[in-house]
């Protein structure tokens, strides 16, 4: 049940990126996020990257998979309108 619930959350929680991604595009700018904040968060979730899809512990692959794919929607689009 446990293991349930957290792979539920370990899903979950990487779509809270999306409002930020809708309010980048919205907005056509990222001049509140930090070019060098999401540049520097996405190289550690690429560090990252390999051990988590090794990993056996399906909470931690799922969210390794979820949560690399939305922050590098993140990053591209704090990159794309940073001004």
């Amino acid at each position: 049940m446990l293991n349930k619930i957290a792979l539920i959350a370990g899903i979950i929680l990487p779509l809270w990126n999306i409002p930020l991604i809708i309010r980048i595009i919205k907005r056509r700018s990222s001049k509140d996020l930090s070019v060098f904040w999401a540049l520097g968060v996405w190289i550690c979730l690429l560090a990252m990257f390999p051990a988590g899809i090794k990993s056996q512990d399906i909470v931690y692959r799922s969210f390794t998979f979820v949560n690399f794919f939305f922050f590098t929607l993140v990053m591209v689009f704090t990159v794309l309108f940073h001004k």
